[in-house]
């Protein structure tokens, strides 16, 4: 984690080079002729740009002047949030599944090879989607996650083999599973071969992308399961503390520090 705190200041930054990476040419002069660019741009924005958005977030970045430490609007809503529980998190999760379902229909893939605009729609639907999901990943002061760590590593696995299985769909089809990117043969590369490159591009971003998250999660609620003393101390903090009066959050649930 002290990595990545140190690398935050430059997440957000990385997130906007990943989207204009897939946005502008010459990948976006790609997307309406081959299915691993359009797969590039698709796979990008649903996981890549929201994880480093996420991670890198300045939700804390005011002005010269502003308000002590823990009393932000940032930590007033993080304080906010943290007390409605991860019931949300499953409606998260499942828009997600939704919207990654959904811009890999063949009928949708073959309107975007063909109305290139509606990549638009597919930013506005996709980046937020993602967002909901890896806010509740991962730690981006002073938003934490709401579900205990165990459940973060299975929404993780879930979240990447629902891409995996989509790509194994398209690489396995018989002939071509976009209409619009059917190849002619003998002209450059074969349809299958598209496919089954842009079946491991949607392979490789969720593989480096999803299992930190999970191997992380498990390694952290099996290092607090054994340790008793931690359990003793949040029992006692619940009872002295403002949390008296919630219900005892999962294992593995941190609350939001009042301060920094």
């Amino acid at each position: 984690m002290n990595t990545v705190a140190r690398l935050r200041p430059g997440l957000s930054m990385a997130a906007a080079a990943c989207a204009l990476g897939v946005l502008l040419p010459p990948v976006a002069m790609l997307t309406s002729k081959y299915v691993w660019a359009e797969s590039l741009q698709y796979v990008v924005l649903a996981v890549a740009v929201p994880a480093l958005l996420m991670l890198g977030a300045p939700w804390r970045l005011q002005l010269a002047g502003g308000r002590p430490p823990g009393t932000g609007r940032a930590d007033r809503v993080a304080r906010s949030r943290s007390r409605r529980g991860g019931k949300y998190a499953w409606l998260y999760l499942g828009l997600f599944i939704a919207a990654l379902i959904f811009w890999r229909l063949p009928a949708v893939v073959d309107a975007l090879a063909r109305h290139p605009i509606l990549v638009l729609a597919e930013v506005v639907t996709l980046v937020p989607a993602g967002c909901g999901l890896w806010l509740e990943l991962v730690d981006s002061p002073p938003m934490l996650p709401r579900i205990s760590r165990p459940l973060r590593g299975a929404f993780a696995a879930v979240a990447m083999w629902t891409i995996w299985i989509l790509a194994y769909i398209m690489a396995f089809s018989h002939g071509g599973y976009f209409a619009a990117y059917a190849h002619h043969a003998g002209h450059g590369l074969s349809t299958a071969a598209d496919q089954q490159i842009a079946a491991g591009v949607m392979w490789l971003i969720p593989a480096l992308s999803f299992p930190p998250v999970v191997y992380a999660s498990m390694a952290a609620w099996l290092r607090d399961s054994a340790d008793p003393d931690e359990e003793l101390a949040v029992a006692a903090a619940e009872r002295r503390g403002p949390w008296r009066f919630a219900p005892r959050p999962p294992r593995g649930w941190r609350t939001p520090p009042a301060a920094g």
